[in-house]
């Protein structure tokens, strides 16, 4: 099993369930298809081509690396780093739990988990239900400075047609 894959059983969201609401079976990190489109059959990518397909710089893929949030990335004979589709599928989500606001060591703390195995599931998913919850609390806070920015733009459209009124007499 991937990095990207959850097993069933788990809550996820977009994954199957059957009529009790169960998930019913592994579902691979749904989110929309990379900006690029990686080449059929290729498994092996040069930092400019994971640069191309990510949009995140050398620079940050070889940060990520350096403080553990990518687990070894293979090298080429010439000592050039070689990016495989499973470390790409990584980074999408790592870009999805940068997305989430989770605090940079959060993350290479969950990357660790993932490294230590299925004995760390528990604590895995009470890192994601925390950082979902929190995800959660910022929507709602959103929503509520959506309804404010409605109100006053209505306030000041009905104002500015009150002008318009007034002028035309």
């Amino acid at each position: 099993m991937t990095v990207m894959q959850t097993t069933a059983g788990t809550l996820v969201p977009n994954a199957t369930s059957d009529a009790t609401g169960n998930a019913t079976g592994t579902d691979v990190c749904s989110a929309p298809p990379p900006r690029h489109p990686r080449p059929d059959g290729q498994d092996s990518y040069t930092i400019s081509e994971v640069v191309a397909f990510t949009g995140l710089t050398a620079h940050t893929l070889r940060w990520y690396e350096r403080i553990g949030l990518m687990s070894h990335i293979d090298r080429s004979h010439t000592g050039q780093r070689r990016y495989s589709n499973r470390d790409l599928d990584w980074l999408g989500f790592v870009g999805k739990l940068r997305m989430t606001g989770m605090p940079v060591a959060d993350m290479v703390r969950y990357a660790e988990m993932v490294r230590e195995g299925e004995s760390t599931y528990l604590d895995r998913r009470e890192l994601l239900e925390s950082t979902r919850r929190d995800v959660l609390t910022r929507i709602a806070e959103l929503q509520d400075t959506v309804a404010v920015l409605d109100r006053k733009i209505s306030f000041y459209g009905d104002a500015g047609r009150a002008r318009e009124g007034e002028r035309d007499r």
